[in-house]
């Protein structure tokens, strides 16, 4: 992974560390504010959306924990996350959602002159998301939305999709590509992409309308995961049932 030189300093955001991952130790007014203040400096570094899924992968393969750890920060999305890192002192840490924190960048959006790129999905889930971007959000300008082909880029075709984004000089670059693809395009990308890269993951989908978010009694209480499962078991319940008994075994009974 080749260096990267920030204009801010990294040192200066609180972590903790769960099962190797430098976890943000942070809440969503915290990094409002950062993000308020720092964005001109941050464009073309990445946040990572962490949760129990993605620090377990991180634990078990060390270039994804690199590329976590790189981030500008990992912040906390998944409740057992802030849960360990309220036991081992970090006592302001709250749960921080990919999806609610692209809300809350949207509706600031008009007062501070942001402008919004939109990488991943389909084309039909990102038409969708216009139109509610452009209805809930009014003046939250969107430059682009580029939904890529379902394989490998070429370097040819990469090249001209960073052209794409950085003429129109986005300050935020959302990515739903999911995990650990979104991730890795991120790191691949530090420095090139003109705009703060976010990987939102399944925020697209909820934006759009194809699928629900919990109620925020559930958010809550931290139990999205399982209302997420509910809606799709199939897919779901093995990475759930694997990933949360790994970090149980991990990172709360062992203190990993």
């Amino acid at each position: 992974m080749k260096h990267y030189d920030r204009s801010v300093d990294k040192s200066l955001i609180p972590v903790v560390n769960i099962m190797g991952v430098n976890i943000a130790a942070i809440n969503m007014k915290w990094l409002l504010q950062y993000t308020r203040k720092n964005i001109k400096k941050i464009k073309g570094d990445y946040i990572c959306v962490s949760n129990v899924h993605t620090t377990v992968m991180s634990y078990e393969d060390e270039s994804y924990r690199k590329i976590q750890n790189n981030a500008l920060l990992a912040i906390p999305d998944g409740a057992p996350l802030s849960f360990v890192g309220r036991k081992r002192g970090a006592l302001g840490m709250k749960r921080v959602t990919g999806p609610d924190y692209m809300k809350k960048i949207l509706k600031a959006s008009k007062r501070n002159g942001w402008k919004h790129f939109f990488y991943g999905s389909t084309q039909e889930t990102l038409d969708k998301m216009k139109k509610v971007i452009e209805e809930d959000y009014p003046g939250a300008e969107i430059v682009g939305m580029y939904s890529p082909p379902f394989r490998e880029l070429t370097k040819q075709e990469d090249d001209d999709i960073i052209s794409m984004i950085n003429e129109t000089n986005p300050d935020f670059v959302w990515i739903g590509l999911g995990a650990p693809k979104q991730e890795r395009w991120m790191a691949s990308h530090q420095g090139k992409v003109t705009g703060l890269m976010v990987g939102v993951g399944a925020a697209f989908d909820y934006c759009a309308g194809n699928i629900k978010r919990a109620p925020k009694w559930m958010q809550k209480s931290g139990l999205e995961w399982l209302y997420r499962l509910m809606q799709d078991p199939k897919r779901l319940f093995k990475r759930y049932f694997v990933t949360n008994t790994k970090f149980i075994l991990n990172a709360i009974v062992k203190g990993k």
